[in-house]
């Protein structure tokens, strides 16, 4: 008899936690786009800092990628984060 997949909260994490650990998010190219995102970090990490901010523009300038080192802590504020990330209207997608 086969054995049934695991429910994602069964399976054991591939990440020690505390670990420093990068989020990149894709959005369209506006001003605020850094700040109201680094807010929604700053939410699931307080001790984020913000001047860690990568900002890396596409080479049409059109969109704009960041990356947020964040200190994970455990697997559910992860999940919270990219959860909060995804669903924003001005992420296009988030790795």
């Amino acid at each position: 008899m086969a054995d049934l997949p695991q429910a994602p909260e069964a399976r054991a994490s591939l990440i020690e936690y505390p670990s420093d650990f990068p989020i990149k998010v894709m959005g369209a190219h506006r001003p605020d786009f850094a700040q109201v995102l680094t807010e929604v970090v700053m939410r699931h990490d307080p001790d984020f800092d913000p001047a860690t901010v990568e900002m890396r523009a596409s080479s049409g300038g059109n969109y704009l990628g960041l990356t947020f080192i964040v200190r994970a802590t455990s697997r559910e504020q992860l999940d919270a984060l990219y959860r909060e990330l995804t669903s924003h209207p001005m992420v296009k997608f988030v790795l």
